[in-house]
């Protein structure tokens, strides 16, 4: 079963959950595809697979240390540059950009969930890049992900078209630091599960301030 905070969720009414998600997104999908073009369909069809061998098939892709990096793929490049395609029908670079802090965050999310299940996932032969790496490392992969956002935030405003709007995200800067250090500095299963709330909040903040920024650019 799957445990959260107000105790346990059967696994059928979980994968009862992952059918609707699924649902939505291709009802999504088929409309999406109709308004900006056939090759979304390319898009969807990549990110349902993506998500069904992340645990699923001969070799779930999530237990060999790859999971952090299709976080990154699906849920930053494909996701924010996928967005403004679907609006302009065309890509710029400037999407790519914006899609990196979005993604690396995405995946830092991954990266306290894997850390937090260390143990268990070794015992359990789940090869994660949290148990590849180590505790120590993985600490200092999350704090590099986490920053690096921050610093790849305004490439865009200093090499680019847009405005200095695009440093918003930096207000979330102190909440992200405390983050980080509750991830360096604590390994019991509590504090890691509030880190891994905070990390998931710390996204949507950021995500939010930069899409304000994005809309006063203009």
């Amino acid at each position: 079963m799957r445990v959260t905070a107000g105790g346990l969720v059967p696994p059928r009414r979980v994968l009862l959950a992952t059918y609707i998600s699924f649902g939505v997104a291709v009802l999504a999908g088929i409309y999406l595809i109709a308004v900006a073009g056939w090759q979304l369909l390319l898009v969807g069809a990549a990110s349902i697979l993506a998500g069904v061998l992340y645990t699923g098939g001969p070799r779930p892709y999530g237990y060999e240390g790859l999971g952090e990096l299709f976080v990154f793929l699906f849920f930053g490049i494909v996701a924010v540059a996928g967005s403004f395609f679907v609006q302009v029908k065309h890509l710029d670079w400037e999407a790519f950009a914006l899609a990196v802090p979005v993604g690396l965050l995405a995946a830092s999310i991954l990266v306290v969930n894997n850390l937090r299940d260390i143990e268990t996932d070794r015992r359990a032969g789940k090869r994660t890049l949290a148990v590849r790496l180590g505790r120590s490392r993985t600490r200092s992969l999350f704090a590099a992900m986490v920053y690096i956002s921050y610093l790849l935030a305004p490439v865009t405003w200093l090499f680019g078209p847009l405005t200095a709007w695009v440093m918003l995200p930096w207000l979330t800067l102190p909440i992200a630091a405390g983050i980080a250090r509750q991830v360096r500095n604590r390994m019991d299963g509590a504090s890691l599960n509030q880190a891994l709330a905070q990390a998931g909040m710390l996204q949507l903040a950021f995500c939010t301030l930069l899409s304000a920024g994005l809309l006063l650019s203009r």
